[in-house]
C-alpha cells in the first residue's frame, strides 16, 4: 500500500485509468458481510445518552437538517416558508440552531436563495433528471449549470442506477466527473439510490466509485423509493469514507436521507457516525440529514427538554 495521502490518491487514480482496471479495483473490495454489519448496526442503536449529551445531539442534528422540498405541487410561498424555518427554526427561540441547507429542485433554487439570504443556510439543488436519473448526458448537464447559475451552493445528483447494476462502471464514473465539473464550486453530492442497489456489495462498489469520482458527499437515497436510509446502508457508507480518508488523505461528507423521522433516529444515526466515522465527521459540513418532517421532531424535543413539557405538534409550523 501507498505510505503517504498523495501517493495513495494517486494509486486510486488509476484505477479509474479504463474499465478493466475500475472493475477489478471494485470487484476486489472486501465482501460486506450482510449479518455483521446488521449487528452492528443494531447494536449501536441501542446505545443510550445522558439528558446533556442529548440536547447537545438534538442540537447538532438541527444543524446537520437539509429541509428538503421535492413535490411537483411546490410553489414560491412554500420554497420561502421552508427558507425562513431553515433560517429560524423556533423564533421564539433564537438559540436554536439554524438547519444546514434547504434542498429544492433547480427552478426553485432563486426563490430559496433569497429566503436564506444574509444566512448561513445553503441552497442544495436536486439535479441530473432527479430521482430517476433517465436522460441523456447532455440533460443531466443543463440541468446542473441551470440550478449552478441560479445560485445553488450544493448539487445532489443521481447516479444512473441501471448503468451501475449493468456493471458499466466507467460510465456511471465519467458522468459523476462530467457533473462535478459543471458544478463548479459548489459542492457534489452523489446519490445512489441503495434501496434499487440490491445488496451491501453494491453500496460498498458505489460509494467508493463516487468518492473516486469527486463527490464532496456520498448520500443514500432520494427518498423517493420504498427503502431509503437504514442504519446499516449507513454505516458501510462511513466506514467507506473512513477507509477512503485512511488511504488518501480526502475526507468525503455521508448524507443519509428518506425515513429518518424522529429525533430518537437522528440521535442513533449521530452515534454511528461517531462510533464508525469518529468526531471529525460530527459537523455538517461532513454528515447531513436530508430529511422534510425530522426538524419538526427535534424541535419538539428540544422545547421538551427545556421546559419539560412536550409541546405537541402544533408547536412547529407544518412542512
Amino acid at each position: 500500500m501507498p505510505t503517504n495521502a498523495s501517493a495513495a490518491a494517486h494509486a486510486l487514480t488509476d484505477v479509474a485509468s479504463s474499465d478493466s482496471t475500475l472493475r477489478r479495483f471494485l470487484h476486489g473490495l472486501p465482501g460486506v458481510d450482510a449479518v455483521g454489519l446488521e449487528g452492528r448496526a443494531a447494536s449501536l442503536g441501542t446505545r443510550s445518552i445522558k439528558t446533556t449529551a442529548k440536547a447537545y445531539a438534538i442540537d447538532l442534528a438541527i444543524s446537520m437538517v437539509d429541509l428538503t422540498t421535492l413535490e411537483g405541487a411546490d410553489t414560491p410561498g412554500k420554497v420561502r416558508a421552508l427558507g425562513a424555518k431553515a433560517v429560524a427554526p423556533d423564533p421564539t427561540d433564537p438559540a436554536t440552531p439554524s438547519a444546514a441547507a434547504v434542498c429544492v429542485y433547480p427552478d426553485m433554487v432563486a426563490t430559496a436563495k433569497a429566503a436564506v439570504a444574509g444566512s448561513a443556510v445553503k441552497v442544495a439543488s436536486v439535479a441530473t433528471a432527479f430521482p430517476a436519473g433517465r436522460a441523456p448526458l447532455s440533460v443531466k448537464l443543463a440541468d446542473v449549470r441551470e440550478a449552478v447559475a441560479r445560485g445553488a451552493d450544493e448539487i445532489d445528483m443521481v447516479i444512473d442506477r441501471g448503468a451501475f447494476l449493468a456493471g458499466h462502471y466507467m460510465k456511471v464514473y465519467d458522468e459523476i466527473t462530467a457533473v462535478r465539473e459543471a458544478s463548479g464550486a459548489a459542492r457534489l453530492k452523489v446519490i445512489f439510490e441503495t434501496g434499487e442497489l440490491s445488496t451491501y456489495d453494491n453500496i460498498r462498489r458505489a460509494s467508493w466509485l463516487g468518492m473516486l469520482a469527486g463527490a464532496d458527499f456520498i448520500k443514500t437515497s432520494t427518498g423517493k423509493v420504498a427503502v431509503n436510509a437504514t442504519p446499516a446502508n449507513t454505516l458501510l457508507m462511513l466506514e467507506a469514507v473512513r477507509d477512503f480518508r485512511a488511504q488518501t488523505g480526502v475526507q468525503v461528507g455521508v448524507k443519509p436521507a428518506g425515513g429518518i423521522r424522529t429525533s430518537k433516529d437522528a440521535v442513533k444515526f449521530l452515534v454511528l457516525v461517531n462510533e464508525t466515522a469518529g468526531g471529525d465527521w460530527l459537523d455538517n459540513h461532513w454528515f447531513r440529514f436530508g430529511a422534510s418532517s425530522l426538524l419538526n421532531d427535534l424541535l419538539m424535543q428540544r422545547q421538551k427538554l427545556a421546559t419539560g413539557r412536550y409541546s405537541g405538534p402544533d408547536y412547529v409550523t407544518v412542512d
